[in-house]
């Protein structure tokens, strides 16, 4: 008689009543243990590899237990695996397709002994559909229900946990002050009336020697002990729970804690940060600092998104910690990077990658047959154009890091998620990341800084140099005047108020060659070409071969 491999999985989701001799888990593996010993007669023989996951969520996938059983399942080791009811496997509908995915390829099927499943049939997959589509139903409503829960405590002013504001502590449900920390918070909304300026108060109070207060979270994780960054005293300043309120979804409820800061000081406190608001807030770019989080320098620190403004023009940039925060000890340390020049790059670069799905199947050892093809080429062709558009959601899905070194840009991609995207499977183990390497350096023009790579052209941007463009727009106009042969050179210059030596340098830019036109049309030129360089005396040489070798990147055709 053949043996049949048996493994019993169990899941509880809460953790309470764990400690117990003999736990909900226990029963589970008992009463699957006996139903497996009742089928003795078919072969049926149980694995002492014990599959216990508590206190986890049946809606994640992401369990320990469960890993091991499915590592175990792949290997070949096991061929029924047994559980109490099926929503102890799973939740989640996807995540049930998922895995009998995974049980079809390695010939495994599960059986529920209090319900009569087998998915192994059709009819046995449909019922279980069925189920699942309820038990993810019944998920969704308890957490509506937990949600609609806690909005109505905050409602009436409780506090529903998490980290408290500096200054307070958990106090059942609702805050109680914590006097030291108190006299910290209530400083910083006095200095901040007489300074009128957050950055001022953020030097003043690193110059002071005041930093945050060692805390504790409820996990026992210890945080504070550092400077004060800005973030931290706007959300400081900003928090409604100073002054005795609770904020839930946008709305102010009147909290049961008492406050640290009189509501006079508050109103004065907002009038003040609300005055220094410039301009109108515009609605945030769907790639607005699409790298934030996934980018470190080359000593591998963080490096934060942050800007400056110049009139109406924002210039935003990635800034390594220290350097941002002045951790430096006058030192020069960090680095400094022009965040639409490096984003352009790294989107360019991964989408080349989708440019070619026979590159992608080589480089990341992907399974694609002749048949799955067609189906990945549209994928890619829908992913590329997604990322050149630096849309947030593809290009934070695939990369995992960004590594911006002295000579050159590591960008760290994610396999496994490249083939989820691709619906293709992986061809065995391999490596969890694929590293994208270019050359790069850094460049300043005048006050700019600028990246420029291995073959001499600017990082990819939002179009052509608006300059550059309406240079060559003025060159071809001048020109056409002076080819009706009416006016001379002088004439069109005192007319159109210019010098006659300064328009003779423009319309030599209307015998510009082809390829360097097209490539200023679409920001592909070197790095050094632009309208000032290009009306200087002897940058524009009259051969059109000898103008691509000097103004176009070494990878553009020629």
């Amino acid at each position: 008689m053949t043996k049949i491999r048996c493994a019993i999985y169990t899941r509880k989701s809460s953790e309470e009543g764990l400690e117990q001799g003999f736990n909900s888990l226990d029963a589970q593996r008992e009463a699957c243990a006996a139903y497996v010993l009742s089928q003795a007669s078919e072969g049926w023989n149980l694995l002492p590899d014990i599959y216990d996951d508590g206190g986890i969520s049946g809606g994640t996938l992401e369990r320990p237990a469960l890993q091991r059983l499915l590592a175990d399942v792949a290997a070949g080791k096991i061929d029924i695996i047994v559980v109490y009811k099926v929503d102890r496997l799973t939740r989640s509908l996807l995540d049930f397709a998922k895995l009998v995915e995974a049980f079809d390829k390695a010939s495994t099927s599960f059986v529920s002994i209090t319900q009569s499943f087998n998915t192994t049939t059709s009819m046995g997959r449909l019922t279980l559909n069925m189920l699942l589509s309820f038990a993810q139903f019944e998920r969704e409503v308890t957490a509506e229900r937990i949600r609609d829960k806690i909005s109505a405590s905050k409602a009436r002013g409780m506090w529903m946990g998490g980290t408290p504001p500096l200054g307070y502590r958990p106090d059942g449900r609702t805050l109680a002050i914590v006097d030291k920390h108190a006299v910290i918070v209530r400083d910083i909304y006095r200095r901040y009336l007489d300074l009128g300026n957050v950055r001022h108060l953020t030097e003043q109070l690193a110059a002071e020697g005041i930093d945050t207060p060692q805390r504790t979270s409820g996990t026992g994780r210890g945080f504070g002990g550092c400077r004060f960054s800005r973030g931290q005293l706007y959300l400081i300043l900003r928090n409604p729970i100073y002054v005795g309120d609770i904020p839930h979804r946008g709305k102010i409820h009147k909290g049961q804690h008492p406050a640290i800061i009189e509501r006079e000081i508050w109103d004065r406190v907002q009038a003040l940060m609300t005055s220094h608001v410039q301009g109108e807030r515009k609605t945030r770019s769907p790639h607005a600092s699409v790298l934030a989080g996934l980018i470190v320098d080359s000593a591998d620190e963080p490096m934060l998104a942050t800007h400056a403004c110049k009139g109406k023009i924002r210039y935003r940039y990635y800034v390594s910690r220290s350097l941002q925060h002045g951790d430096t000890d006058g030192k020069v340390s960090g680095v400094r990077l022009p965040a639409r020049e490096i984003e352009a790059v790294v989107a360019e670069q991964v989408a080349q990658f989708f440019d070619d799905p026979l590159l992608i199947a080589s480089r990341l050892l992907l399974t694609i047959t002749p048949t799955l093809l067609p189906r990945i080429s549209e994928h890619c062709a829908a992913i590329a154009p997604q990322l050149r558009s630096r849309t947030r959601g593809p290009l934070r899905d695939i990369v995992t890091q960004v590594r911006a070194l002295e000579d050159r840009l590591e960008i760290d991609l994610a396999i496994h998620r490249i083939a989820e995207m691709l619906e293709c499977a992986l061809a065995g183990e391999i490596v969890p990341v694929h590293t994208i390497s270019i050359a790069i350096r850094l460049t300043r023009t005048g006050r700019a800084i600028r990246l420029v790579q291995g073959d001499g052209s600017l990082g990819r941007q939002d179009g052509a140099d608006p300059a550059l463009v309406k240079l060559l727009i003025k060159a071809r106009k001048w020109w056409s005047t002076l080819a009706e042969g009416e006016l001379d050179i002088s004439t069109l210059a005192i007319q159109e108020g210019v010098t006659a030596s300064w328009m003779t340098r423009i319309v030599r830019l209307a015998f510009l060659a082809p390829d360097v036109v097209d490539a200023i049309l679409d920001g592909r030129q070197r790095a050094h070409v632009e309208a000032k360089t290009l009306c200087q005396t002897d940058t524009v040489p009259a051969s059109w071969e000898k103008q691509t070798e000097q103004l176009l990147p070494t990878n553009v055709s020629r």
